[in-house]
């Protein structure tokens, strides 16, 4: 697979999770065009709703160090099935590459590749679709 780098870096980071309440770590890590590899890993919280999903400390690590461009991300979990990012993670995601790849794989090796759009049709039509002052 042409992105087992960022597969190896994502399941390095995974081991420095915060994840004490679900014991779920999860490592991520976002590859740009220029190929810069930027990681992030789950950091929890007791009010789960303000828990950082691996995805997004991927992207605010990339975006806090001038990274851009994002061609693909890889997540790793230690679940038995493939975990799928959330739907935040896939719109925030969306705001850089529709299309970007995503790799998701389990510790033991099992990989599946998905494009973001496949997982998240139409995520610019909403609310905000159309608006001139936007």
């Amino acid at each position: 697979m042409q992105y087992s780098q960022i597969i190896d870096a994502a399941l390095q980071v995974r081991s420095l999770a915060y994840a004490p309440y679900s014991k779920f770590k999860v490592g991520a890590a976002l590859l740009t065009k220029s190929g810069e590899i930027f990681v992030g890993c789950n950091v929890e919280n007791i009010s789960f709703g303000l828990t950082i999903c691996a995805e997004r400390a991927a992207l605010s690590n990339a975006i806090s160090q001038g990274g851009k461009d994002f061609e693909a991300i890889a997540i790793v979990t230690d679940s038995p099935e493939l975990a799928m990012p959330c739907g935040a993670c896939r719109q925030v995601l969306a705001e850089f590459n529709p299309k970007m790849a995503i790799i998701v794989s389990t510790v033991a090796g099992d990989v599946q590749q998905f494009q973001l759009n496949e997982l998240l049709p139409r995520p610019t039509h909403g609310i905000l679709e159309g608006r001139s002052n936007v």
